[in-house]
């Protein structure tokens, strides 16, 4: 197994609707044992009102974790256990849907800046704890660290996991991923570790590099960066900068049955899903 991980694909985000009506681009939306745990990461990322703000109105959740991160702009959100609140630039919020949730996610409009941008990953939960109880972590930007290496060359966010001692404010994740934002100036690098048999992507914001050893391929913006197996990631940049999501978690390596924003280990657990929230009796913890 070779100790820098080589890239196993590179994937261009796909423009597509979700909600409302609302454009963005998917980096993935599919289960793949290169993925597992993860399922789905989207990208909103406009000037446009009319590419979001019909928003994402009241829907269901079960049996995962959706983790959004906000660069840019303001969303409004609310759900069936009685949370509200908004996720400002900078801020995360980490939504274990458990048993089921059902939410909205609405996005504020301000008239002196338009720009509305981040991010939802989707984290599968184990069978064990598909019907746990639903929980909201709500992570304001001042509570997530930042760690700089490379004589400030390289600025690494922690949203969760831990780097020199520094661990991110999500504690207590069920499938114990590690979230990092990471910037890494021209003409420098980063190697870093990556736990022994997680799956690991890289998702880029801004800039171009080269995310592998061999440095055959330059990977810009919007791209998904998917990587086989071994001990350490190294991305390297030349003229530009780079900005980039690194994701890693432990493979769960069970059966998926999904459909739309239920995700289950079966088919009749999909049917019994779909058949409570038809008849009102989705939500089991209040």
């Amino acid at each position: 197994m070779d100790k820098i991980r080589k890239i196993k694909v590179t994937l261009n985000s796909r423009p597509t609707f979700e909600g409302a009506g609302v454009r963005l681009k998917r980096a993935f939306g599919y289960s793949d044992s290169s993925l597992d745990p993860f399922l789905l990461l989207d990208d909103f990322h406009s000037g446009d009102p009319r590419d979001y703000m019909a928003g994402f109105p009241w829907h269901p959740h079960r049996g995962i974790e959706t983790i959004t991160y906000m660069l840019h702009g303001k969303v409004k959100h609310g759900d069936s256990l009685g949370n509200g609140g908004v996720i400002e630039a900078g801020d995360v919020q980490w939504m274990t849907a458990g048993s089921g949730i059902i939410h909205q996610e609405m996005p504020k409009r301000d008239k002196n800046d338009t720009l509305l941008w981040g991010f939802q990953l989707w984290a599968n939960l184990p069978a064990s704890h598909k019907m746990m109880d639903p929980r909201y972590r709500d992570i304001k930007k001042s509570q997530i660290p930042e760690v700089y290496l490379n004589d400030d060359k390289v600025r690494i966010k922690i949203i969760s996991g831990e780097l020199n001692e520094v661990k991110g404010p999500v504690q207590d994740i069920i499938t114990d991923p590690e979230y990092l934002d990471i910037i890494i100036g021209p003409q420098s690098e980063l190697v870093h570790p990556i736990r022994e048999g997680y799956n690991v992507i890289a998702y880029t914001i801004e800039g171009e590099g080269y995310f592998d050893d061999d440095k055959r391929e330059l990977v810009k913006k919007e791209t998904l960066v998917i990587y086989r197996e071994g001990d350490e990631i190294k991305v390297t940049t030349e003229k530009e900068k780079v900005r980039f999501l690194l994701v890693s978690g432990k493979p769960l390596k069970e059966s998926v049955a999904w459909r739309g924003p239920i995700v289950m280990n079966t088919d009749e657990e999909l049917r019994i899903a779909f058949e409570e929230f038809q008849n009102g009796t989705f939500i089991k913890h209040q």
